[in-house]
């Protein structure tokens, strides 16, 4: 038998879940038409699916971006540096969205240092405005692999001065934090390391916009092709290779270091 509260937490539950939809994707109403392209609900309050582009500051976002970390973390920090950027411009309906959802985000998924959550929030924001959302994706984790980070400095006194930077070699918030603690010489639950996320939050959030105005603006060209050794590995271990027993993008090396001999060199 079913109790009253069990029966008021299935309804909270149905109730939340039909209300995201339609929030995000216009539930069954979508349809398509406007000048644009993108959809739109047939109701004509409900966004549709993608959610129409305007170019916005890749500054403001990331400052926006920066002070989000603060309140929620790096997931909440990046998607609420843009989509609130985006919702503060553009008002009802898009202000609407449950923003705080992305607060479960933080230190890579609920604490298990996953993907990067900065990076997480930053792609759920791409996909939600791009309707070719993939180069976009492909390019913002190539760059967070490769490029030596944070390179935002927030205009706000930050808590503590960050000057030391480091190259993650992977999008997982496991390998990006622990190589930059080590480049620092700090802990990783230190106050210097969360501001660092805080900065690199930042970073990311800014990165996504300008690809997204790039896109917008018919420009986009992507910088960071997978490497010729990843495309080597992904030959034999990915889609149709020999093995096919694994599959991503991801730098190899950063944690198979120890192949054997018979391997071949990553």
């Amino acid at each position: 038998m079913t109790t009253r509260r069990e029966a008021l937490e299935m309804i909270g539950i149905a109730t939340g879940s039909v209300l995201l939809g339609s929030i995000v994707t216009g539930c069954a109403t979508t349809k398509t038409g406007n000048s644009n392209g993108y959809a739109v609900a047939a109701d004509g309050k409900t966004p549709g699916f993608p959610w129409p582009y305007i170019k916005l500051d890749p500054v403001n976002c990331a400052e926006r971006a920066y002070k989000a970390f603060l309140e929620g973390h790096c997931m909440f920090g990046s998607f609420s540096g843009i989509v609130g950027e985006y919702a503060e411009k553009m008002g009802a309906p898009y202000d609407s969205f449950p923003f705080p959802m992305m607060k479960i985000g933080a230190g890579g998924g609920g604490d298990w240092a996953t993907l990067c959550g900065s990076l997480n929030g930053a792609m759920l924001s791409i996909s939600l405005f791009s309707r070719d959302p993939k180069p976009l994706v492909d390019e913002l984790f190539g760059w967070y692999q490769k490029e030596p980070l944070p390179n935002y400095h927030p205009s706000a006194k930050p808590r503590v001065e960050i000057t030391v930077t480091s190259v993650a070699k992977s999008p997982l918030c496991h390998v990006s934090v622990s190589r930059w603690c080590k480049s620092a010489k700090v802990k990783s639950f230190s106050m210097d390391r969360d501001e660092r996320c805080a900065w690199m939050t930042a970073s990311v959030a800014k990165k996504a916009v300008e690809l997204l105005n790039a896109q917008a603006d018919g420009v986009f060209m992507g910088n960071y092709p997978l490497p010729k050794h990843v495309q080597e590995c992904r030959s034999c271990h990915d889609k149709e290779g020999i093995y096919e027993n694994t599959r991503g993008k991801m730098e190899c090396g950063t944690c198979h270091f120890s192949l054997g001999t018979k391997h071949p060199e990553i």
